[in-house]
């Protein structure tokens, strides 16, 4: 059958009013057009649903079923349809979201803080995995969005840029680089290098970067967590290149880390599905997470060490 739900709203009002003239005031219809209705409703279903006369509307044995199964059914759609409206609307429920180690270790607690102070009723539900890890998870609709470095071309996933922070240079305070304001990428050369394997998003454009100035390092250890990347170094097995977000050093270490010229940058973006909509609770935690990693940027604007 091919009916409208319009037609079934004024049919009912038709039923409960036993008027047409009445009915069409309530609806906002002619009396003429409430009439077309019914009779467009009654083609549909192949009966008579009412009988008219000159003094008034009275409804068949058919009609009288149908009116009182539709009010409830009508009833129950409008309570569904404000149910929906409201949790479309709502800032309450879990929130998940995913980002490799770095972003969760540094970016992500001040989120969560800020996202505890404005939406109390809102739980931020961290996920802290690999890079890979999270863009698979985001695809897969397991987070609602997550926080990644710039995956490249990517056709099924809607990203922006929040964040861009510069690659520094980690060593002992004894090496002779420590001395140094700035280190050249091509210092690099022949260096022992302690660097994160390809499950970081970094890893790809660290290895771009030492193509590009033609640096030749001795890659002597590759590890999953970049928390590992201080002992390693801290004990000589060698220096390190890594990401802004990684730092603060260790407590009472003997690190120190330098700016690296040319200045080569990491793109922090937000990542969601393409095409797909968020809550409303996820839309003001992806709110949270641009404004924070706003104000982290303008907290670095002065500060030497991350100027490109």
């Amino acid at each position: 059958m091919n009916y409208s739900l319009r037609q079934l709203r004024v049919f009912v009002t038709v039923a409960q009013a036993r008027s047409f003239s009445r009915a069409g005031e309530i609806v906002g219809l002619s009396q003429s057009a409430v009439s077309h209705s019914v009779k467009e409703l009654e083609q549909q279903t192949g009966v008579r649903l009412l009988d008219r006369t000159t003094r008034e509307v009275a409804l068949t044995e058919a009609g009288q079923q149908l009116a009182s199964r539709l009010e409830r059914v009508l009833d129950e759609l409008h309570s569904t349809l404000r149910e929906a409206g409201r949790v479309g609307t709502q800032l309450t429920g879990k929130v998940r979201i995913a980002a490799s180690q770095t972003i969760s270790a540094h970016l992500i607690p001040r989120c969560i803080a800020e996202s505890n102070r404005c939406y109390p009723e809102i739980d931020f539900v961290l996920h802290d995995r690999p890079q890979q890890w999270v863009l698979e998870s985001i695809r897969q609709g397991e987070v609602d969005f997550g926080i990644v470095i710039d995956p490249g071309a990517v056709n099924d996933l809607q990203c922006e840029t929040i964040l861009s922070e510069p690659f520094l240079l980690l060593c002992r305070q004894d090496h002779r680089f420590a001395r140094r304001e700035s280190i050249d990428w091509h210092d690099l050369q022949s260096e022992r290098l302690v660097l994160q394997d390809y499950a970081s998003g970094s890893r790809p454009l660290i290895d771009a970067a030492l193509a590009h100035f033609s640096v030749n390092a001795r890659i002597v250890q590759e590890i999953g967590h970049p928390a590992t990347l201080f002992p390693m170094v801290e004990a000589g097995i060698g220096i390190s290149v890594l990401p802004a977000l990684a730092l603060p050093l260790p407590q009472d270490s003997h690190l120190i880390v330098k700016r690296m010229i040319p200045g080569v940058e990491r793109q922090l973006m937000l990542a969601r599905r393409k095409n797909r909509s968020l809550s409303t609770a996820a839309q003001a935690l992806w709110e949270i997470v641009r404004a924070q990693a706003g104000e982290l940027a303008a907290g670095r604007a002065q500060d030497p060490l991350y100027q490109i």
